[in-house]
């Protein structure tokens, strides 16, 4: 029971965060699209970061709450997530310079969330 409760919570705190970081988002993009660039432009083009920082604290606290089984996992997990982004980051860096167009560094976080949703998927089919 403890543990949907902590999963609930968890989902509860993330979903919320994503819909400020959504909204913050498309309002920063759409005012500061016109704007002159300087100080002010920048700061409001960092404002969906708010968002991204309720994100962490949704995540820490959801470490915080788990048990040690459940963060272990989580951290085998993001560790060979983290080996699969560098290795695909170092090889698309090397492909860049054989002239392969560059990409954005929002591409990491991508390769990141995919690379963990696949280690994922992975280990519940390998437990079968």
């Amino acid at each position: 029971m403890h543990e949907k409760q902590v999963a609930r919570a968890y989902r509860a705190e993330l979903w919320i965060a994503v819909a400020v970081y959504v909204v913050l988002l498309f309002g920063s993009i759409t005012f500061a699209r016109p704007m002159a660039h300087g100080l002010p432009r920048t700061v409001l083009l960092l404002l969906p970061m708010a968002g991204f920082a309720l994100m962490i604290r949704a995540i820490v606290r959801h470490v915080a709450r788990i048990d040690e089984y459940q963060r272990l996992r989580m951290l085998e997990s993001l560790g060979i997530a983290f080996a699969i982004t560098g290795a695909v980051s170092f090889s698309y860096g090397f492909l860049e310079t054989a002239g392969f167009p560059k990409l954005s560094m929002f591409t990491v976080w991508i390769v990141m969330g995919v690379s963990w949703g696949a280690v994922n998927l992975a280990r519940k089919w390998m437990e079968r």
